[in-house]
């Protein structure tokens, strides 16, 4: 793996990105929402063009595959045309019509018109484990460019030439579509990006990574003499749990499933089922032991290496747990695959620290008595991106499962894995916390597009200083919600 330095963003140059976004924003957020979609399908068009430039690159800095990689050069330039169709068909903008009506039961109502706008530039922090779907041009920056705000994003220091890269590739496909300059920048270092998301012409902050990154970058946000909404998706241990009518019907099925999920991308991803519960006796702690495991692979660079040594230690020193199965490597590098095991009662007695994330291929084993320790763990966990239950259908202990996950999760599973996000229309990213600082929001799909607008009303204006969203006549052709019935 090959990791070139680029220098810090200096103050001075610092400044011109934020004068440059901030200059921007009126001109973007005024550009019709078809013409937006036009770039949105620009730059996913100059990114594919680009592919056997940016994968080898990608592939330089980050130790993954090419496949792989392709693949997510896939994603990310789907994601853009899907968010080119949502601007397209305008219901992303709630736009909501209540005309004046004197016998309004709560008294003469007068006319008030509702829509959502752009927020104004918006800071994005990349990513280090996806470097297209999660970086520069991933779901973040996608849904804020539609939304109608200009991006900075905060280079991640895993892989810099290839942000860069693809920096210069969509700039240029933005200018060729004619968008306003400024648009879309970059900036490098640990300090521009304090500096951008204090600075007053930011209006939002979106982070991928660690809890303890994303929390003091949360707090900084909200420590502003004007608090910004910060977006921040941190940690996630996803859980799974087998019930025991699952276990007895197919439980060297689940094994199977779970060994291939759990190692998945070298178990560097954000929804890794990092604990994994089955019932004693049943058999599948054994069957987990003894399953097979893919070969070491390095993970994304030395940092995330470093972390994930020093988690994997610390959990296998906790008196409660023990290896499970073979363990040779386990601390290597590249490290191979290891699962660790425990009981349910010693996760009961010390939840802090057994539920908690270990980025990398390495899961926790969790066997329980009965149905209520398994109720229990549930009600014990935090917040997470998501639940997993392995399950049938007449097993009558899942609608309280159910329910207890909901609570917990952003994505309740069922009888399948959580790896792999698919970016769709209901796709919930998210979760209370610590997995995300914002439960109520979404970071892959197109609900993500909400993240970065808020809603003004209109009250008493002519039609001529009306947003076209918001006319009778309804220009746009968008959906509209005219005195509570929705009008397509």
């Amino acid at each position: 793996m090959t990791v070139t330095e680029i220098a810090p963003t200096s103050a001075a140059a610092l400044e011109d990105v934020l004068s440059a976004a901030h200059g921007a924003a009126a001109a973007w957020a005024q550009t019709p929402a078809r013409v937006r979609a036009q770039a949105l399908l620009a730059i996913a068009d100059a990114l594919d063009a680009a592919a056997e430039e940016l994968i080898p690159l990608a592939q330089e800095e980050t130790n993954l595959a090419p496949a792989r990689l392709g693949g997510e050069l896939k994603r990310t330039t789907f994601q853009l045309r899907l968010f080119a169709e949502l601007l397209v068909d305008g219901g992303y903008l709630d736009a909501r019509i209540d005309h004046a009506d004197e016998a309004w039961p709560m008294g003469a109502r007068p006319d008030i018109r509702r829509v959502l706008e752009p927020l104004g530039p918006v800071l994005v922090f990349a990513a280090s484990n996806f470097p297209f779907a999660f970086s520069v041009l991933g779901g973040d920056s996608c849904s804020a460019l539609a939304a109608g705000c200009p991006v900075v994003v905060k280079v991640h220091s895993g892989h810099p030439r290839l942000s860069a890269a693809v920096g210069r590739v969509a700039t240029a496909a933005l200018a060729a579509a004619g968008a306003p300059a400024g648009l879309l920048a970059l900036i490098y270092g640990t300090q521009s990006g304090r500096d951008a998301l204090l600075d007053p012409r930011i209006k939002a902050g979106a982070f991928t990574g660690s809890i303890p990154g994303g929390r003091a970058l949360f707090d900084l946000a909200n420590s502003r003499p004007d608090p910004i909404p910060f977006f921040g998706e941190l940690g996630s241990v996803n859980p799974v749990f087998v019930m025991a009518e699952a276990a007895a019907a197919r439980g060297a099925e689940i094994v199977d499933g779970f060994m291939a999920s759990y190692t998945l991308g070298a178990g560097q991803f954000c929804t890794k089922p990092g604990i994994l519960l089955v019932p004693a006796g049943s058999g599948m702690v054994q069957d987990l032991a003894a399953a097979a495991r893919p070969a070491p692979a390095l993970l994304l660079n030395e940092r995330i290496q470093s972390g994930y040594v020093d988690a994997l230690q610390e959990l296998l020193e906790h008196p409660d747990v023990r290896p499970l199965g073979g363990t040779e490597d386990a601390l290597a590098a590249p490290p191979a695959p290891s699962l660790a095991a425990t009981t349910a009662a010693a996760l009961l007695a010390d939840p802090e620290a057994l539920i908690t994330e270990c980025f990398g291929p390495a899961a926790l084993v969790v066997a329980y008595e009965n149905d209520g320790e398994l109720l229990a763990v549930a009600e014990a966990l935090d917040g997470q991106l998501t639940a997993t239950i392995q399950g049938e259908d007449g097993d009558a202990l899942a609608p309280e499962l159910v329910r207890i996950l909901a609570g917990k999760a952003g994505r309740v599973l069922w009888n399948q894995w959580p790896t792999g996000v698919s970016v769709t229309y209901a796709q919930q990213h998210g979760g209370p916390y610590p997995a995300t600082t914002a439960p109520a929001s979404t970071s892959v799909g197109t609900a993500g597009i909400a993240r970065f607008l808020r809603p003004v009303a209109y009250q008493g204006l002519p039609a001529h200083l009306l947003p076209a969203a918001l006319r009778d006549d309804n220009p746009l052709g968008i959906p509209q919600r005219v005195d509570g019935t929705l009008a397509l």
